[in-house]
């Protein structure tokens, strides 16, 4: 199934501009929606929009936005005021550099699009703009008005193409120092730390042989299609499992990854080949043939 474009525009570095189609990454169809009901009759619940203050039930046109910026005391928006804060559209995602991949903070990404060229023209310098990135081992980040807004995004080139990633603004995304307890850490024991990374490297594999499934959504989807069925419904109760220090816990782990790994290990004994399993094949028949004369 063809992927629908949500925005068309260029991407512009420079003097370069590359006329480009923007597309949804996510799969939205995988999402389970669920509807409220009334528990007596199965109906919709329908929702009002009633005034805290004076309990009148408000229509649609009756409500203004309001920001509170002392208690109880609020600047009122009307829909023409954001018609006045709109940016203009230029429909240019403009880099502003390019960057090291990892200087940008995962905390920092947000939504993912696939950007792909418009037309056959764009082709050229969208591919080359890819391979300038693979080899540089860069990413561009700039900035476009979508949907009325300034956003940041990132364009990197995974597989054979561009990907977009709208990110979130630094002072969006709060400090790491801020967890508790993370600036009194104990410094790491230097013979866990050998032990940790010896099991690390035992679970070492390639990203592309995990497989990677929402087994929520299977269960999910699984117990809709029992319910409908009229089926009953067993819940298994998962055993506790006992807490080990974490020396022992190490130990088991790393002996548990290396007997995983030697089970995986294909077998070394002498397989036959094409001709001998034809030359028996034949062997065989003649011999049927003798036993049948």
């Amino acid at each position: 199934m063809r992927m629908r474009s949500i925005w068309k525009g260029h991407i512009r570095f420079s003097l370069v501009t590359i006329p480009i189609r923007i597309y949804n990454a996510v799969e939205t169809s995988e999402n389970i929606k669920f509807n409220q009901l009334h528990k007596d009759c199965n109906g919709r619940v329908g929702y009002e929009k009633k005034c805290k203050k004076c309990a009148k039930t408000l229509a649609s046109d009756e409500i203004v936005k309001g920001y509170e910026y002392e208690p109880d005391q609020y600047v009122i928006f009307e829909d023409s005021d954001f018609d006045k804060v709109r940016l203009k559209s230029t429909k240019v995602i403009e880099i502003e550099a390019f960057v090291e991949v990892g200087e940008v903070a995962p905390s920092l990404f947000e939504s993912p699009y696939y950007a792909g060229p418009d037309g056959e023209v764009a082709g050229r310098s969208y591919s080359l703009l890819c391979a300038a990135m693979k080899e540089t081992g860069r990413v561009g980040v700039g900035k476009v008005v979508l949907r009325d807004r300034e956003d940041v995004v990132l364009l990197s080139p995974p597989e054979n193409g561009l990907a977009l990633f709208r990110l979130r603004y630094p002072q969006e995304v709060r400090k790491f120092s801020q967890v508790p307890q993370i600036d009194t850490l104990p410094a790491a024991d230097k013979d866990q730390l050998k032990l940790a990374r010896s099991l690390v490297d035992s679970m070492a594999r390639p990203m592309s042989e995990l497989t990677i499934q929402d087994n929520w959504k299977t269960a999910v989807r699984e117990m809709i299609q029992a319910k409908a069925a009229g089926k009953e419904i067993v819940q298994i109760e998962e055993e506790e499992k006992p807490a080990m220090d974490i020396l022992t816990a190490l130990k088991q782990s790393i002996e548990k990854a290396k007997g995983a790994k030697e089970g995986m290990q294909p077998a070394r004994g002498k397989t036959e080949t094409g001709a001998a399993k034809a030359q028996k094949a034949q062997a065989k028949t003649a011999t049927k043939k003798k036993k049948a004369g």
